[in-house]
This record gives C-alpha cells, sequence and structure tokens, in this order.
C-alpha cells in the first residue's frame, strides 16, 4: 500500500507540473499565436500558481471532508479543464484556463501530505516526500521533451487536448483505492467557514513561519529557472527551439535526482534545515555561473551547468514538506501544508512578474540570475532564524506537556 500511495501520489503532482509547464516549453511558439512576448507567456505559470494559493487556503479542511483520494481527483479535473481551455488563442481565456489549471495544482500537496503521514513511517519522511516530489521536474521532463515537438507535429492545442485525456485516465484510476484512502474524511468539515486556518497555523507557530517564508523565495528561483529556461537559451544563447526543450529536459532530470539525493542526505543529517541550508548556497554559486554565459560557451556546457544549477533549485521540495511535517501539530498536518504552501506558491507569484519585469529593464535573462542568487543569499538567514525558533520550541514543549 504505501508504494501506490506514493506512486500515485507523485503521477498525480507529475501531471499538474506538466500542465503547468506546457506552455512555458513552447513559449516562443505560443508567444506567436496570442501576439504576445515569450517572458509574457511565462506570466502564465504566475497566473496557475495564483489559483494554486487559493485551494491552498482552504486544502486543509477540504481535505478532511472530501478525503485525500477525492480530493486528488477533482484536482486532476480541475487541471484537465484548464488544459483545454488553453487551447483557445484568446489572451482572456489564456488567463481564466491558467487560474482553474491552478486551483487543482494547490490541492495536489495538502492531500498528498495526509496521505504520506498515514502510510509512511517518520523516519524515512525525507526520503518518501522527495520521492513524491519529484513529480514535479518530472512532468518539466515530460513538458520539455513532449511540447515543442507536439507543437510542431500536431499543434500545440492538440497537445493541450492530449493532457485532458490523460486527467480522464488519471481520474478513473484512483476511483479503485478511493473507499480505503477516504475511509478517515470527516464530511462535517466546513471548509469555507475558515480559510485562513492554516495561515493561522503556520503564523502562530515561529518556526513553520520562518520555512513558510524560506520556501517563498526557494520558489521564485525554481520557477524561474523552469519557466525561463527555453527563452533564455533560444533569446540569450541561440539555442534552437527543440534544442532547447531537450536541455529543459535534462535540466528537469537533474531536478529529480536533486530531490532524491537531497531527501536522503536530509534523512542521514537528521537536520532537514542543514540540507535546506546547503541547497542555498549551491544555488547561489550556480546562479552567478548562469548569469556569466554568453552565445560564445560550448552548448555542452550550458546544458550542464544548468543542470548543476537545477540540482539544488529544483531539489528542495521534499526536504521543505517534511520538515513541515516534522513541526506541525501532529492533527494539523494537512493545515499547516496547506497553510506553508500559500507563501511557496506566492513566490512564484512574486516571483516571475519580477523577472519579466527585470529583463525588460536589464534586457537579458543571464543578467536576472545576479539577482535571483541573492534570493537564494537571504534564505540563509531564514533558516538561521527558523532554528532557532525550532530549538526555543522543543526547550518550551516539554514545559508545557509538564505543566498540564
Amino acid at each position: 500500500m504505501p508504494i501506490i500511495v506514493l506512486l500515485s501520489t507523485t503521477l498525480v503532482l507529475a501531471f499538474s507540473s506538466l500542465v503547468a509547464l506546457f506552455p512555458a516549453a513552447i513559449a516562443p511558439e505560443l508567444a506567436g499565436a496570442l501576439g504576445v512576448s515569450s517572458a509574457t507567456v511565462g506570466l502564465q505559470v504566475s497566473l496557475i500558481f495564483a489559483g494554486a494559493m487559493l485551494t491552498s487556503l482552504v486544502g486543509g479542511p477540504l481535505t478532511r471532508r472530501l478525503g485525500p483520494c477525492r480530493t486528488s481527483q477533482l484536482s486532476l479535473a480541475l487541471l484537465g479543464g484548464g488544459a483545454a481551455l488553453l487551447t483557445i488563442p484568446a489572451l482572456p481565456t489564456f488567463a481564466i484556463a491558467s487560474l482553474v489549471a491552478g486551483l487543482g495544482y494547490g490541492m495536489t500537496n495538502p492531500s498528498a501530505s495526509l496521505l504520506l503521514v498515514r502510510f509512511t513511517p517518520p523516519e524515512r519522511r525525507g526520503l518518501i516526500f522527495s520521492l513524491k516530489q519529484s513529480g514535479v521536474p518530472l512532468g518539466g521532463v515530460i513538458a520539455g521533451a513532449s511540447a515543442p515537438v507536439l507543437a510542431l507535429a500536431v499543434g500545440w492545442q492538440a497537445g493541450l487536448l492530449l493532457l485532458s485525456a490523460i486527467a480522464l485516465l488519471g481520474i478513473a484510476a484512483l476511483q479503485w483505492p478511493r473507499a480505503r484512502w477516504d475511509d478517515q474524511r470527516d464530511p462535517r468539515t466546513s471548509w469555507l467557514a475558515s480559510p485562513f486556518s492554516g495561515l493561522a497555523v503556520v503564523w502562530r507557530q515561529r518556526s513553520l513561519r520562518y520555512v513558510a517564508l524560506l520556501s517563498l523565495c526557494f520558489s521564485a528561483i525554481q520557477l524561474s529557472v523552469s519557466a525561463f529556461t527555453v527563452a533564455l537559451l533560444v533569446e540569450d544563447l541561440e539555442f534552437g527551439l527543440v534544442e532547447a526543450g531537450l536541455v529543459m529536459s535534462g535540466v528537469q532530470v537533474s531536478g529529480v535526482a536533486g530531490r532524491i539525493g537531497w531527501g536522503w542526505i536530509g534523512d542521514r543529517l537528521g537536520d532537514r534545515l542543514t540540507a535546506l541550508a546547503i541547497i542555498a548556497c549551491t544555488t547561489a554559486v550556480g546562479a552567478l555561473l548562469v548569469a556569466g554565459m554568453t552565445p560564445a560557451w560550448p552548448k555542452w556546457l550550458v546544458a550542464g551547468l544548468l543542470g548543476l544549477l537545477s540540482l539544488s533549485s529544483l531539489g528542495w521540495n521534499g526536504v521543505y514538506l517534511a520538515e513541515i511535517t516534522h513541526l506541525a501539530p501532529p492533527r494539523r498536518i494537512a493545515d499547516a501544508a496547506g497553510g506553508c504552501l500559500v507563501f511557496t506558491y506566492g513566490g512564484v507569484l512574486l516571483g516571475l512578474p519580477t523577472v519579466t519585469v527585470l529583463h525588460g529593464l536589464l534586457g537579458h535573462y543571464t543578467t536576472v540570475f545576479v539577482v535571483l542568487a541573492g534570493v537564494s543569499a537571504l534564505s540563509l538567514w531564514l533558516i538561521r532564524h527558523a532554528r532557532q525558533a525550532r530549538e526555543q520550541e522543543a526547550v518550551t514543549e516539554p514545559q508545557a506537556g509538564a505543566a498540564g
């Protein structure tokens, strides 16, 4: 059963990432159809995560009401519907479709966290959550490898309709384990009565608050790497579209390896905040190396350095989510996950438009990576405060228990 739970949650997350990154993988092609710049197409990912923020606010109570499996099915339905709407080549519809897909994206992690905590041992959660989170770069791999090919072979609209068909298959497959996985759901839970309860859990507990803010920085960097890799390669470094898509796939493959590797390292260290600090340092160094790239660089070196950057910049999520389950009150894990993910998605919502504005001012995507290196350095300060808060809470909790 734990293997099936892990496989199912990973595939749902991979599909959500595929839908989110499919347009970015064909940004130059799509920009021509919509009559906008490739940087504007990158903003579509921000709209997806704006929708994800909304459902993250109610992710905990909604998962308790429907059950984690039914919530995952609803997520797939919204993602598939959003993909279908994205086929309409008009900016207003494109924006609405992105928000709809984002509503589905935001439901994936609270439901997955509840299932994985229930069916996996605590000492292996860093690795288990990292394996599950490898679904995000896995979806990016599939997007980078398939989207440009489909766009040139059958058209980008047909490719998006294929995603809608895959969503329907996923909904049908999840019906089989639903009764077992949703047997602890509480239909009486009011999921709209207190939409900010998850945020309240996070903000009241200082360690969770700093970890959530840390994820805002990390997610801004991650999605900038994912969303603008193709545009950076094509516009700044003179790569072809299909060639750039393959590099994007390689970047995402490195992200998969990074997530699994960092999850294992975090468990071995016994301190996931230390693992996150190492990730922040390596991301800062990698971003500075990207900032120095020019068209004269060998293409294999460009691809290799982007792959090394993605080991850290795309590899932090599982360690982060496992740390949330460690810090959160046992009965509020889904709420804490949803509340923290509001900050995570907020990083995308703020980060991608900021990168777009900076690109307009600076003229090159490579130069923007100097700023991303600075953001990664800032995250080290947040990790330090998260550690201090965690140590203080570890001292006060036993005292509170003794007093009770």
